[in-house]
């Protein structure tokens, strides 16, 4: 339910005043400070500290009134700039399965030199914040802390216990993962029935109109592999047929031309349900008669046209990376390759690299997985006492805009919290720009309406699971 918008000094809010700012709400301007604090805490790998954010984020929480023994900050003498934070809200039904709000500190690096404005400085401009993360992932992160502070402030339990769980190292493959550390060395800390994360949302169209909301539910398993063909080489004025370069470039051309078999499974199956019904002819009939028949491949090649539902529906690998040789005047000793694929859920990386083997055809090329070596993602259960509220609540906070399950063809540590045995599910809520919003790009961006009704649905959301 949308209270009436009060007008509040920007003095008052310390906004940018480069642009009107947006009136808010009392308790609106007040997340608004916790928000722009998480913004302007500098977590990149490089310069910055999750550990540093962390400290802040218990600082908030005690002040509210949770106790020094209901938060745990982590970080390991290895990385002591990783760490993270978990904080518990007690419920007042101990028989009842705790929930696990999961989000990450982490951001992706941003020059100061690429940037229009300063990217650890958070800016309102024309009914936007902008700075790294506002969007990826410090918006949920926030709501999710803001969350926990009010149910504490107001004095009230939920009947289930709440757990809040932000962590470093999402955004960066070789960095220290805090939710992989919690899942692997402590489970109790985090144990929960099933836990909230990013991956969800919603998404306007180029006019700013709300077109959809998602619920994530799976993902692939991201897992990169390496291609490599050596050779011995020899003088570049004596070629010869067999050259480390070719054979490489040959084995990358099938596997970037091939196409895995098409796969469905609850989630995919649920929304392209619904896209079957939504989509124009001739994708919407295509969709129908591929969920009929997957090996229809008509019906395959018409929906494959759509580079989003064509990696929904399979197995990808594609080539992103290529280095070879060592001088202008010399055949070719050494050509490697990265090929990064993002595996449907339930399949092992293991049985990818022995297709991929198969694909390439030709024993001088040797294939092995690069680490890390991520878990196997697999998909939660479609499960109608999350999913519903969801949906629920969704058509009050959102009328008229449609909310589908689907599977995220990226990733997040949704996989990590596998190994606790804790289903995740991608919270709906937040709506992004069609252009992406600068996420993991320049001038990162969120609307300001997005953020605050996210919030109003969030919070909610997860009220009403919890009660």
């Amino acid at each position: 339910m949308r209270s009436r918008f009060l007008v509040a000094a920007a003095a008052l809010l310390g906004l940018s005043t480069t642009a009107g700012a947006q009136a808010l709400r009392p308790d609106q301007q007040a997340f608004r400070t916790l928000f722009q604090e998480m913004v302007e805490t500098d977590t990149t790998l490089s310069a910055g500290s999750c550990t540093l954010a962390a400290e802040k984020i218990a600082v908030r929480l005690k002040s509210a009134g949770f106790a020094d023994a209901d938060i745990t900050l982590f970080a390991t003498p290895e990385h002591p700039k990783e760490g993270g934070i978990v904080a518990i809200l007690k419920g007042r039904d101990a028989k009842a399965k705790p929930i696990l709000l999961l989000g990450h500190l982490d951001v992706v690096e941003a020059k100061r030199s690429d940037w229009t404005r300063s990217p650890f400085t958070m800016i309102e401009e024309n009914g936007y914040y902008y700075g790294r993360g506002t969007y990826d992932d410090k918006a949920q992160a926030a709501i999710f802390t803001d969350t926990l502070i009010r149910y504490k402030r107001a004095g009230k339990a939920p009947r289930r216990t709440l757990k809040l769980a932000l962590t470093c190292g999402e955004e960066t493959t070789y960095a220290f993962n805090g939710a992989e550390w919690l899942a692997r060395n402590k489970p109790d800390l985090i144990a929960a029935d099933f836990a909230l994360n990013e991956g969800g949302g919603g998404r306007y169209n180029a006019e700013g109109k709300p077109m959809g909301l998602a619920v994530q539910v799976g993902e692939k398993t991201v897992q990169n592999y390496q291609f490599e063909a050596t050779n011995p080489g020899g003088h570049s004025s004596i070629p010869r047929p067999d050259n480390a370069i070719t054979d490489l470039a040959i084995a990358l051309v099938k596997v970037n031309t091939h196409e895995f078999p098409v796969q469905f499974n609850d989630t995919t199956r649920s929304f392209f349900g619904m896209m079957a019904g939504v989509a124009p002819a001739p994708v919407g009939p295509a969709i129908t008669a591929l969920l009929a028949n997957p090996q229809d491949n008509a019906a395959n090649a018409i929906v494959s046209r759509d580079p989003m539902m064509h990696s929904t529906l399979r197995t990808t690998c594609v080539s992103t990376l290529v280095e070879a040789g060592h001088a202008n005047n010399a055949l070719p000793q050494r050509a490697t390759a990265n090929v990064n694929c993002r595996i449907f859920p339930g399949i092992e990386a293991e049985a990818v690299r022995a297709e991929l083997d198969t694909i390439v055809g030709n024993p001088a090329i040797r294939i092995t997985l690069t680490p890390p070596i991520r878990p196997a993602a697999k998909s939660p259960p479609l499960n109608p006492a999350i999913i519903e509220p969801m949906r629920r609540l969704a058509a009050r906070h959102f009328p008229g805009v449609p909310l589908s399950p689907t599977m995220s063809t990226g990733g997040t540590d949704a996989p990590f919290l596998g190994i606790a045995g804790i289903p995740v599910y991608g919270a709906p809520g937040i709506f992004i720009d069609s252009d992406g919003n600068g996420i993991h790009g320049l001038n990162e961006r969120i609307r300001i309406t997005s953020l605050m009704n996210g919030r109003d649905y969030l919070d909610d959301l997860v009220h009403t699971l919890a009660d």
